[in-house]
């Protein structure tokens, strides 16, 4: 093995604090117990901290897939009309999830370069004049290209439209890292999951339930059974779960959440901003291509890089990670081996995007990509500056 860590610089899962390993190293304790009461509940109510509601969130022991079937499951019936937007590899899948339950979703095509558009989605809502389409379903942040979409500009659109959609976003990458607000923005279901912000290994998912969620799944006709929401109220209002927990996972939850609460949120989305700014300064200083298009859709939580015609993006991620350890995002579905993607999300700080871009760097000229030097330094200059700036406020 090499020596010194590996540097894990994918998009999710992102790198596990010792704290966090730490808390999940405790013996496993008896799920059905008094004391695993006190850990249940601080998982659910810090969980809708979090999500920035008073609603429920619904906590299961299973990948973002899983919480993304469940959404549909709980509200939903066979044959209704779903309506999604085409913003990257992430949003398709969902689309194919949804055709495979018996749903009929209307797909808003995208070019993978942006987040998804309001005011299409209105149009199309308009245009639905009998309300055959039940639900809404937007990607936040777009993990397979690093765009944002603007969830209550939606939201207003949906008001615009004057449509009674129920509004699903998918967060997985997004939560903890981004701007979330699931009452404010008035989201019916939020989907998430642990293995990114919440800087947890992979294995729980999350459902933020709105009361008009909760009124839909009265009605939901597509079956379900592992994923029931009326099955976790009652436990969950207790602290405790229908069946076996993800326990340990729970405790390094909690500990997620105490070290949120502890840097303050607002704290925790400037520090991915300026992490996402300095890497888009270094993609621009070495001459290459961000994958977003548009400024005001750029993630926080990770830079897709396009690269040069002719050069492959998955030789490249070769050789950073034989010559340097470090792990860079592949490319999905259409832009397969065209792009690669820095994840900057989670634990994360200014000296690890430096070592990162270091690599990114030193690997461009390893792999014969055309780029112009000075990419770090370029990077260096926004750090910088992002901590003087935080100095002079706090002064």
């Amino acid at each position: 093995m090499p020596a010194g860590r590996h540097f894990l610089q994918i998009p999710g899962p992102s790198n596990v604090p010792d704290r966090i390993l730490r808390a999940m190293d405790y013996p496993t304790m008896d799920h059905r117990g008094p004391a695993f009461a006190d850990v249940g509940r601080a998982a659910l109510e810090g969980a809708k901290w979090v999500f920035k509601t008073d609603s429920r969130v619904i906590i299961y022991p299973s990948s973002g897939t899983g919480a993304w079937e469940a959404a549909l499951v709980n509200t939903l019936s066979p044959g209704d009309t779903v309506l999604m937007y085409e913003t990257g590899h992430f949003a398709t899948l969902w689309k194919a999830l949804a055709e495979r339950l018996g749903l009929k979703p209307v797909f808003i095509e995208g070019d993978w370069r942006r987040g998804a558009d309001p005011e299409a989605i209105e149009a199309r809502l308009r245009e639905d004049k009998g309300h055959e389409i039940k639900a809404v379903c937007v990607v936040h942040n777009e993990t397979s290209t690093g765009s944002v979409s603007p969830i209550a500009a939606i939201r207003r659109a949906i008001d615009a439209a004057g449509h009674p959609a129920l509004f699903m976003v998918d967060t997985i990458s997004g939560l903890a890292s981004i701007d979330y607000r699931h009452d404010e923005w008035g989201v019916d279901v939020t989907v998430s999951g642990s293995q990114k912000g919440l800087m947890l290994p992979p294995g729980l998912s999350f459902n933020a339930i709105s009361e008009k969620a909760i009124g839909a799944s009265k009605r939901s006709g597509l079956p379900k059974s592992y994923w029931a929401w009326d099955d976790m109220m009652g436990p969950n209002d207790k602290g405790y779960f229908p069946y076996t927990p993800a326990t340990n996972l729970l405790y390094g939850l909690n500990e997620a959440i105490a070290m949120l609460k502890e840097e303050g949120l607002a704290n925790v989305f400037a520090r991915h901003a300026r992490h996402g700014e300095a890497t888009r300064a270094a993609v621009q200083a070495w001459g290459l291509e961000v994958l977003c298009a548009r400024s005001e859709d750029y993630s926080g939580v990770l830079t897709a890089v396009v690269m040069p015609e002719g050069h492959s993006a998955d030789g490249f991620r070769a050789t950073a990670l034989e010559n340097y350890d470090i792990s860079f995002g592949n490319g999905l579905s259409k832009v397969a081996d065209r792009v690669f993607r820095i994840g900057h999300l989670g634990d994360f700080n200014d000296l690890m995007l430096c070592g990162t871009l270091s690599g990114v760097e030193m690997a461009l000229s390893d792999a014969g990509v055309p780029h112009r030097k000075g990419g770090v330094q370029a990077a260096m200059e926004v750090l910088g500056g992002g901590q003087s700036a935080m100095r002079a406020a706090a002064e």
